[in-house]
């Protein structure tokens, strides 16, 4: 499979991701970065995610959809990296296949800014299932979660 192909693939995965799923387009969640090096999943603050009135922090609800959502197209991009012989149909197919398994999330601090940032890392990518790591910042880099994610992903 050729780079651009990989490109295309992941081309149309975040435009699932960003424009198609209604719960995504409810947080007003935006894939900024997405390639098989990484990926950049952005949430900007607003009154409905707020998780504690009296603080004005994020809700940890939201945080941990962030990182299911980094995680699961960590995932995903670490299976299209894995072989370059994938057919577009079969990356298409594993795609519809494509769900969390298991989620551990790690509230480090209180979720206070104005612009928070996802990414991720594959730990494992296997063939059937891949283990992801993801980390959310604010926008003055305060690590507030990570998290580790199990992913079916064939």
């Amino acid at each position: 499979m050729t780079t651009a192909i990989q490109a295309q693939v992941l081309a149309s995965v975040a435009e699932i991701f960003d424009q198609q799923v209604p719960f995504h387009n409810l947080l007003d969640l935006h894939i900024q970065h997405y390639d098989i090096h990484g990926v950049e999943v952005v949430v900007k603050m607003k009154p409905q995610l707020i998780g504690n009135i009296h603080q004005h922090i994020l809700h940890g609800g939201v945080t941990a959809t962030v990182l299911d959502v980094v995680g699961g197209l960590t995932a995903f991009s670490g299976l299209v990296a894995s072989r370059d012989d994938w057919s577009l149909d079969a990356l298409q197919q594993r795609l519809t296949t494509l769900g969390t398994i298991d989620l551990r999330v790690d509230y480090l601090r209180p979720g206070r800014g104005e612009i928070f940032t996802g990414t991720g890392t594959v730990i494992r990518a296997g063939n059937r299932v891949s283990v992801c790591r993801m980390e959310l910042h604010n926008e003055q880099g305060s690590h507030i979660a990570f998290g580790t994610g199990t992913y079916m992903v064939g």
